[in-house]
């Protein structure tokens, strides 16, 4: 049995997700025991001021010590409760004394088992426009396409301004899933991958209209469960 880290706070809301998923999952798994389970909450606003700066240095200079704090409380591995945050991931990675398990390595393997080829991803402007998920995507014959700039400045506008904010509007779903379904007209896309953990508490669904909504929140706890146990 390992003790697992989180790195939270990126927002709160899927923090929680987290934690209310690792519970139920690893009580169903173990016979009804609770997983060994430490969380750090991070600032948030000082790591969305440093990417809006493109200052990605102090981004994994933070992360290095915070995820030092999980191993020096006991944790045997970690991850980062966000998909933005892993901007930093590859170097984070390098530099830090305790294993991670990546949200975007777990998404590709997911998308690989499903034996989809054309999917696309929204998430943050940071998240849609650099190079990490593309990076891991390369190594498969998957497609990876992201929306065009008008849809990406809205649905990084409504994350930053509302869903990390904890505001869940019915008519901001409602345009997310409209630009998953042009996506699909313009690509052929099959998939959506939710590619920001707040994401999926907004839409609160597995599929539209034949598109499959790739919770990466739950597929990520997926791979942190098996590594626990």
């Amino acid at each position: 049995m390992k003790t697992l880290g989180l790195i939270g706070g990126t927002g709160p809301e899927s923090t929680i997700d987290y934690y209310r998923l690792l519970i139920a999952q690893y009580r169903e798994k173990a016979d009804g025991a609770s997983p060994p389970l430490i969380i750090n909450s991070v600032d948030l606003k000082r790591l969305l001021a440093w990417m809006s700066a493109n200052e990605l240095g102090k981004v994994a200079d933070y992360l290095v010590e915070e995820v030092e704090k999980l191993r020096k409380a006991g944790a045997d591995f970690g991850a980062l409760t966000a998909n933005t945050a892993h901007i930093v991931f590859d170097e984070l990675q390098q530099r830090s004394t305790l294993p991670l398990i990546s949200i975007v390595e777990a998404a590709c393997d997911r998308v690989q088992s499903l034996g989809l080829k054309s999917v696309a991803l929204f998430g943050t402007r940071y998240t849609m426009q650099a190079p990490f998920y593309p990076k891991v995507f390369s190594r498969t014959d998957i497609e990876l396409v992201t929306p065009d700039g008008e849809e990406q400045a809205y649905i990084h506008e409504i994350y930053l301004g509302e869903l990390l904010k904890d505001v869940f509007l019915p008519e901001t779903r409602a345009r997310v899933l409209r630009i998953a379904d042009d996506m699909k007209a313009r690509h052929g896309i099959e998939a959506v991958i939710l590619g920001g953990t707040e994401l999926p508490l907004l839409v609160r669904a597995d599929e539209h209209n034949g598109i499959l909504l790739l919770d990466t929140t739950r597929i990520h706890v997926d791979r942190l469960i098996a590594e626990m146990l």
